[in-house]
C-alpha cells in the first residue's frame, strides 16, 4: 500500500484534469494502516488452537486479506481528485471485487496447506518427543544404578525405583518438588544416611554445587554399605547423580587384596606383608625401639602329612597359627612365610630376655596334642632368633640370622630355641659343604661299614654283628655317624644310604659262618617313604642271604604316628623271617602298646643305662625291668655299651640274653672280621662251662 500511494503522492497532475488532494491521501495512509494492523490481528488470532469455530477462521482471514487489497486500491483512487466530472462503472467495481476476493481465497487455500503440513509436522514431532520421554522414563526406571535429578532450589524434580529401593525409601517420600532437607531426614530414619552428620553433608554439598565440577564420591553409609556417587552439576545450578552399591565389589576388591598379602589356608600375613613389616622394625629399631625376630618351624609336619594325608596337614597348619597368635601381643605380628615355616615380629622388647620369653611360651603352647579327625598328633617346633638392631641394620641380614639360629635349632632335636651367634654363620657353612659332600659320598664310593658283635650269653658265641655306617671323607677324613646320619635323615639321602647299606651287609654276611646274622638299622625315613619292604626283598635276593640271618632294628619314632602302613611293612617283613629288634628302648616313651601292636623279637636296652648302673639304683631297676619283660614275653634282649666285666656279670645275673660292646670289641671293617670270629669262638671253645665265659 505504501508503494502504492507513494505514487500518487509523486504524480503530478498538472498538465492533466485531476490533481492529487495531500489531505486525502494522508487520511487513506492512516485508513489503510489502521485496516493492516486490524487484518494482522484478526490473522494472529485466527491462528489460536483454542478458536473453536474453524470457519470462522478462514472468512476472516478471507475478509482481512481482501480488505486489505481492496483498501489499497480503492483509497488510491478516492485520493485523486478530477477537475472534470468522472463517473465510475459499479459493474467493473462488483467485478474488481470479485478478482480481488477471489486472489485472496487463493492465498487463503494456500495458507490452508502450508498451516495444515505444519500442523502434520508438529505432530509428529511431538509423538516423536512423547516416544522419546517415554523411552527416557523407562530407562531411568530400569537402571540398576539409583538416580536423582535436583533443582537449582534443591529440590526433586525426578528418582528412579531404584534410589528407592537403594535407601528404602517409599515413593511418597520422594515425589517430585520434594525439599533435599527432608529426603536426607527420610535416609537417617532409614539408616541408610552417610556415616556423617547432616550438617556436615550439606556443607559438602554447598562446596560441590560452588565448584560446578563432574566429581565421583565413595560414601560409607551407617548400615555398613558402601556407595559410589557420580556427581554432574547443570548450568542452572541444579544437578544430577547417580548412586550405585558397590559394597559387594569392594569387599571382593579387599578381599582380592588380602588374598595378595596373605596366606590363603590360614589368614596370616604373607611373606609381602612381612617383608613391609620388617623394614618398618628396621626403622624403629634405628630410632632406639628395640624387636625381636622369631623363625618358627614344625618339625615333623612332612609327618603329618605322610599319615593323614595333605587335608590333615592344612589343619594342622591352621591351629599352629591360631596357637602362634594367642602366644604374641597386640602389636606383634605372626606371618606364614611358607610351607611349615612361620615368623614373628615382636615389637618392643626392653631387654633380650623378652625374646626368649616368647619363644618359650610357644614351644610351651605346642606341648598340647592336636586333635585331627579323631587322632591325637604331637607336634614339635623350633625357634630360632635375632634380635634388632643388635644383630643386623637390614632385613634381610635380620632374616639371614634368624633363620640360621632355626637351622641349628632343628638339628638339636625337637623343641629347641637357639639364638643367633655370629659364630653360626661359618658352622652353617660347613654344614651346607658336608651335605654337598655326602650326596656324592655313595658314587664315590666313601662309605663303609664297620661291624660290631653282639654275643650270645647262653654260648658265649657271636650271634650277630651289627652293621655301623662309617664315611671316609677325602678332606676331613672318617666322619662320625653322629654328624652326618641326622645330616642325611633331615635332607632324605638317608633313603639311598639305608638301601646301600643292606645291600652290603648282605651281602658281607653270606662271608660269615652259618649262624651269625647281621643287623641292621632302618630309619624312620624309609617307613615313611614306604620303601623298606622292596629294599630288603631286592637286598636278599641280591645276595642270597637266608632271612633269618638278618635283623632289622628299629628305633620307637618309627612307631609313633601310629600309621597303617607302618605296621603293614613290618608284618610283611617279620612274615619273610626276618627278625625285627627294638632298639634304644627305655629312652623315648618306652609305651608297652608298642609291644602290644607288634610283637618284637628282641628288645636293646640303651648303652645310656648300662653306663650308670653301677653307680645309679634307677638304672638298674630299668634295666632288671626291661630283662623281665622281654622274659614273660619271649623276647630276647640285649645290652648295649659293655665296657667292663662287672657289667657283664650284672647283667648275665639279671637275666640279659645278649651283650654289646668295647669290652668285646669296638666296630671293625669286614675284613677283620675273620680273625674277630676266630678268637671269640677259641676262647668260648675253651672255657670249661658257659658260666665261665668271659670271666
Amino acid at each position: 500500500m505504501k508503494f502504492h500511494i507513494a505514487g500518487l503522492c509523486c504524480t503530478d497532475g498538472s498538465g492533466f484534469a485531476f490533481h492529487n488532494g495531500f489531505s486525502l491521501i494522508i487520511l487513506s495512509y492512516l485508513a489503510a494502516a489502521a485496516g493492516s494492523f486490524t487484518a494482522l490481528e484478526m490473522i494472529e488470532r485466527s491462528r489460536s488452537p483454542r478458536t473453536a469455530r474453524a470457519l470462522s477462521r478462514h472468512v476472516a482471514r478471507a475478509t482481512a486479506r481482501g480488505g486489505i487489497a481492496l483498501s489499497i486500491c480503492l483509497i488510491g483512487i478516492v485520493a485523486l481528485q478530477f477537475a472534470l466530472p468522472v463517473s465510475y462503472a459499479p459493474a467493473w467495481i462488483v467485478y474488481s471485487l470479485f478478482i480481488a476476493f477471489g486472489a485472496a481465497g487463493c492465498g487463503l487455500q494456500r495458507v490452508r496447506q502450508t498451516k495444515a503440513r505444519e500442523a502434520k509436522v508438529l505432530q509428529r514431532t511431538n509423538a516423536e518427543l512423547m516416544s522419546s520421554y517415554q523411552q527416557l522414563q523407562a530407562a531411568i526406571c530400569r537402571m540398576p544404578q539409583g538416580f536423582t535429578f535436583f533443582s537449582a532450589d534443591k529440590k526433586l524434580i525426578v528418582c528412579n525405583p531404584s534410589y528407592n529401593e537403594m535407601y528404602r525409601l517409599s515413593p511418597q517420600q520422594t515425589q517430585p518438588g520434594t525439599p533435599l532437607s527432608d529426603i536426607l531426614d527420610c535416609h537417617i530414619a532409614t539408616g541408610t544416611f552417610a556415616d556423617m552428620s547432616k550438617e556436615d553433608y550439606l556443607a559438602r554439598r554447598e562446596a560441590l554445587t560452588r565448584a560446578a565440577q563432574p566429581c565421583d564420591i565413595t560414601v560409607e553409609l551407617q548400615d555398613g554399605r558402601t556407595v559410589s556417587l557420580h556427581y554432574r552439576p547443570l548450568p542452572d545450578g541444579g544437578w544430577v547423580a547417580t548412586h550405585e552399591d558397590v559394597s559387594e565389589r569392594r569387599q571382593t576388591e579387599r578381599e582380592i587384596v588380602f588374598i595378595a598379602r596373605h596366606d590363603a589356608l590360614t589368614r596370616l600375613p604373607n611373606r609381602v606383608t612381612f617383608q613391609e613389616r620388617m623394614e618398618e622394625a628396621v626403622d624403629m629399631a634405628a630410632r632406639g625401639n628395640k624387636c625381636a625376630l622369631l623363625c618358627v618351624d614344625i618339625d615333623n609336619l612332612r609327618d603329618v602329612n605322610d599319615a593323614l594325608g595333605h587335608a590333615g596337614g592344612d589343619s594342622v597348619l591352621k591351629g599352629v597359627a591360631e596357637r602362634l597368635k594367642a602366644c604374641v601381643r597386640e602389636g606383634d605380628m605372626v606371618a606364614r612365610l611358607g610351607g611349615d615355616e612361620f615368623a614373628i615380629i615382636q615389637q618392643t622388647i626392653t631387654q633380650p630376655d623378652d625374646g626368649e620369653i616368647l619363644a618359650n611360651r610357644i614351644i610351651k603352647a605346642f606341648e598340647k596334642p592336636f586333635d585331627v579327625e579323631g587322632r591325637r598328633i604331637e607336634i614339635g617346633l623350633s625357634v630360632g632368633v635375632t634380635l634388632l638392631p643388635d644383630d643386623g641394620t637390614t632385613a634381610d641380614r635380620l632374616l639371614k640370622n634368624a633363620d640360621m639360629a632355626l637351622y641349628l635349632a632343628k638339628t638339636e632335636g625337637r623343641g629347641k630355641v637357639r639364638f643367633f651367634e655370629p659364630e653360626m654363620d661359618a658352622r652353617i657353612q660347613a654344614r651346607r659343604v658336608l651335605e654337598r659332600d655326602l650326596r656324592q659320598a655313595i658314587s664315590r664310593n666313601e662309605l663303609e661299614l664297620f661291624y660290631q658283635p653282639s654275643i650270645d650269653l647262653a654260648t658265649g658265641r657271636i650271634s650277630a654283628f651289627e652293621a655301623l655306617l662309617r664315611w671316609h671323607h677325602p678332606a676331613r677324613g672318617l666322619v662320625s655317624p653322629v654328624e652326618f646320619v641326622p645330616l642325611a635323615e633331615e635332607t632324605g639321602m638317608i633313603v639311598a644310604i639305608g638301601e646301600w647299606a643292606l645291600r652290603t651287609a648282605c651281602q658281607e654276611a653270606m662271608n660269615w659262618p652259618d649262624g651269625i646274622s647281621v643287623a641292621v638299622n632302618l630309619s624312620p625315613i624309609q617307613f615313611k617313604k614306604r620303601t623298606p619292604v622292596a629294599a630288603v626283598k631286592s637286598a636278599l635276593e641280591a645276595s642270597g642271604l637266608p632271612a633269618d640271618r638278618l635283623v632289622l632294628e628299629i628305633t620307637e619314632s618309627v612307631l609313633l604316628e601310629d600309621a597303617p602302613s607302618t605296621l603293614a611293612a613290618l608284618h610283611q617283613l617279620r612274615a619273610l623271617g626276618i627278625a625285627v629288634a627294638l632298639d634304644d628302648f627305655g629312652t623315648g616313651y618306652s609305651s608297652l602298646s608298642y609291644l602290644h601292636r607288634f610283637p618284637f623279637d628282641k628288645l636293646k636296652i640303651d648303652r645310656s643305662f648300662v653306663h650308670d648302673m653301677m653307680n645309679n639304683k634307677e638304672s638298674m631297676s630299668i634295666i632288671r625291668a626291661v630283662t623281665g619283660l622281654g622274659q614273660s614275653l619271649r623276647m630276647d634282649t640285649i645290652a648295649e655299651g659293655v665296657e667292663t666285666l662287672e657289667q657283664l656279670n650284672l647283667l648275665r645275673d639279671e637275666g640279659c640274653t645278649e651283650v654289646q660292646g668295647y669290652y668285646f670289641s669296638r666296630p671293625k671293617p669286614a675284613c677283620d672280621l675273620p680273625l674277630l670270629i676266630k678268637t671269640i669262638h677259641e676262647v668260648s671253645d675253651c672255657s670249661d662251662s658257659v658260666a665261665t665265659i668271659w670271666r
